[in-house]
């Protein structure tokens, strides 16, 4: 099957670098639903957060009334067999984070051993049970979660494997301080039975410490020109 890829440019509320939700538990905002490039698409029913779509203003014999309409990021996809189930995963995902649900979060990983999460501080997360007790040991000390994720692109592995790839902002309150992080996520998707399951993350800081980056990766110094 070809593989296509899909571009998701999104502004809306993800996972936290050095925290202990990202770190050990998380990694991903705003909630991405997909439309063709065709006719608009019309605005789905709204579940936990903010859904992405296009509102179309329909015309009414009277003027409307002014109102406050949250921006929502537009999708383009093509009409790729799965790509939809794939955005709806990663949506759950998502607003579980945002929600610091467990249940919802552990539901869109793959129920095995031999699941993997490279986590955004530097550790090793081994199995789906390791997975849902790390959430369960932050979530309970986690307010306030917002979550933004941008850049996101999908591209479909065949007709049942997935790359999911995006940028992300979290901030939220952990044991009474807030706190915030940014970085990039990677997420391998499998089809497994009718499901789109989650099998390998791998998140990592933006701006890590300059002192865990070698030498030769570093960027190089801005240089200025002497005076004249």
């Amino acid at each position: 099957m070809t593989i296509r890829n899909i571009f998701v440019s999104a502004s809306i509320i993800l996972a936290v670098a050095n925290v202990p939700a990202l770190a050990q538990n998380t990694n991903s905002s705003s909630t991405v639903r997909p439309r063709t490039t065709g006719a608009p698409a019309t605005p789905a029913s709204k579940p936990v957060d903010s859904k992405i779509g296009i509102d179309v203003q329909q015309p009414t014999t009277t003027q409307p009334a002014a109102s406050r309409t949250a921006i929502k990021p537009k999708v383009t996809t093509a009409d790729t067999p799965g790509s939809q189930s794939v955005v709806a995963a990663f949506n759950a995902l998502l607003d579980g984070i945002r929600n610091a649900n467990v249940k919802s979060v552990a539901g869109v990983y793959w129920n095995s051993p031999r699941l993997i999460l490279f986590n955004n501080n530097g550790t090793v997360t081994r199995g789906w049970e390791q997975m849902r007790r790390n959430r369960e040991s932050s979530y309970r000390d986690l307010k306030d979660v917002k979550l933004e994720v941008r850049d996101v692109a999908i591209t479909m592995l065949g007709r049942d494997g997935a790359l999911v790839t995006c940028q992300w902002t979290q901030s939220q309150t952990y044991k009474g301080t807030p706190e915030t992080a940014t970085g990039r996520m990677s997420l391998v998707f499998k089809r497994v039975g009718k499901d789109w399951k989650a099998i390998h993350l791998h998140t990592s800081p933006d701006r890590p410490d300059p002192s865990r980056v070698l030498p030769s990766e570093q960027a190089p110094a801005a240089t200025t020109s002497p005076a004249p």
